[in-house]
């Protein structure tokens, strides 16, 4: 949507020739920003409640830094995902906000005023799959969720998970992440009431064939109420738990544009393992 058809949308609105509600519809699909290489959608967070995120894999260092510089100039909160050191340090030269996680591989820059919701707990087999685990756990913390983590619980000693049955119960949706033969989703599953997001890593011996065995393995699981995501796909798994988890919370439509920091200091790329 152009500047004057956005004048008249609005003027229209004011003048009380349209109606609130049918504007906000129009404004659902519209604007977009329109890089070249890119169609930035500024209006994601007005119909998912969160702004459009940055998939850093295979994209130029200037392509990252003009997406990064053009969502930065209407929207906070920020998420550049399966990011490199690099990268962090590109992003905290356009926002001195900006946090890379380095397990997680993620660039994230927070709301300050967005207070977390909820209860997820990210569930791991095995220490191995926590850079996934760390990626949803971010992800959904960013998005607005308060996050707990239970790592290394593997089936291979049971007894570590179920003594901790009661934080399975305490928690709104588990997140479990695990690799080799994928089963753990399975044994949580029919532990706990509430939704459970499994996520296949690429960890495990040959015949994990980078993960296809452990996916297969959720897909089949007999406990209800487990959905699977995709391969090592912690950021799907994070975003997907944090909108069950936030099911009937009241909570913000949008968030709303906020200024850029008037501060030009050089500051140091921060770093969270």
């Amino acid at each position: 949507m152009n500047p004057a058809a956005l004048e008249r949308l609005l003027t229209n609105v004011r003048t009380g020739t349209l109606p609130v509600a049918t504007a906000m519809e129009q404004l659902r699909t519209l604007p977009y920003e329109d890089l070249g290489f890119a169609s930035l959608d500024h209006h994601r967070s007005l119909r998912q409640g969160f702004p459009e995120v940055i998939f850093c894999e295979g994209k130029t260092l200037v392509q990252i830094r003009a997406i990064a510089k053009a969502l930065l100039k209407h929207h906070r909160p920020l998420l550049a995902t399966r990011a490199t050191r690099q990268v962090g340090a590109l992003i905290t030269r356009l926002d001195r906000r900006a946090v890379y996680h380095d397990e997680a591989r993620i660039v994230s820059i927070r709301d300050p005023k967005r207070r977390l919701q909820g209860h997820v707990l990210v569930v791991t087999a095995g220490t191995s799959d926590i850079p996934v685990a760390e990626e949803a756990k971010v992800t959904a913390e960013v998005m607005g969720s308060r996050v707990e983590t239970l790592y290394d619980v593997g089936v291979a000693g049971i007894h570590r998970l179920l003594e901790r049955q009661s934080r399975l119960m305490q928690a709104r949706v588990v997140v479990v992440v695990a690799g080799m033969d994928g089963v753990l989703p399975s044994v949580v599953g029919g532990l706990v009431s509430c939704p459970v997001v499994a996520v296949p890593t690429s960890r495990g011996y040959g015949a994990s064939f980078g993960g296809l065995a452990a996916l297969l393995t959720m897909l089949n699981s007999c406990s209800a109420g487990v959905g699977v995501m995709n391969i090592d796909n912690g950021f799907g798994a994070g975003c997907l738990a944090h909108r069950i988890n936030l099911l009937g919370e009241p909570t913000a439509v949008s968030f709303q544009q906020s200024a850029k920091p008037k501060s030009n200091k050089k500051v140091k790329l921060r770093a969270e393992s």
